[in-house]
């Protein structure tokens, strides 16, 4: 069920948690929401709990992509529930590929973010597409919305 009101409102909680990443680079937050439109759990990216949050590792690339939890793994899991036919939003774009399989195998019926803004990466772009095909092939609904002013 597409509710653009309800859409937007919760793409707005999922760009204030993307906030509280510490990643000074790419800030992502997601929200997982209930079919009654209550809030299961939110996560962002950035490292384990029991691991030193420096900002030198986060500026060495292979050091980051080694240690970092996407927001929509650190949601799924703080979620103390099953995410069947719940509604995931994220900011600031759709998720990657890796990060799909994972929402798709915990039952999460729709997918909600904005659309990409121009200028992403070669490498992203790629990823969100994979993810889109994923979704497509499991019924997980995608949409993108288009930024607001």
């Amino acid at each position: 069920m597409i509710n653009e009101k309800w859409d937007r409102r919760f793409l707005d909680l999922a760009f204030l948690v993307a906030t509280w990443s510490k990643d000074p680079v790419r800030k992502v937050g997601a929200a997982l929401i209930r079919p009654d439109k209550s809030v299961a759990s939110v996560g962002f990216n950035g490292f384990p709990a029991a691991m030193l949050d420096r900002g030198e590792r986060y500026a060495d690339q292979t050091v980051k992509r080694s240690r970092i939890i996407h927001a929509e793994v650190n949601c799924l899991l703080f979620l103390r529930e099953r995410a069947v036919g719940y509604t995931l939003y994220l900011w600031p774009y759709l998720s990657c590929d890796r990060c799909a399989v994972q929402l798709i195998q915990a039952g999460v019926a729709r997918v909600v973010a904005p659309v990409a803004p121009p200028g992403t990466s070669p490498e992203g772009a790629v990823m969100r597409e994979l993810a889109r095909d994923y979704f497509s092939e499991a019924g997980v609904i995608v949409i993108e919305l288009e930024a607001q002013p």
